[in-house]
């Protein structure tokens, strides 16, 4: 999922640079999305980590 935010990064900042500012936005907008997702995901992975099996 990291991977993939940074991909819509760089096309955003590449859209940015030949003027495409609406493509810039939006995959500035979604590697945002991306990236909060990926950091909800990585607390929960992290507290409720691996557990030994009982």
């Amino acid at each position: 999922m990291l991977s993939w935010a940074v991909i819509f990064l760089i096309v955003a900042i590449v859209a940015a640079i030949f003027g495409f500012a609406g493509i810039a936005g939006t995959a500035a907008w979604i590697a945002k999305v991306l990236f909060v997702i990926f950091l909800i995901m990585f607390v929960i992975f992290l507290v409720v980590g691996r557990r030994p099996p009982v």
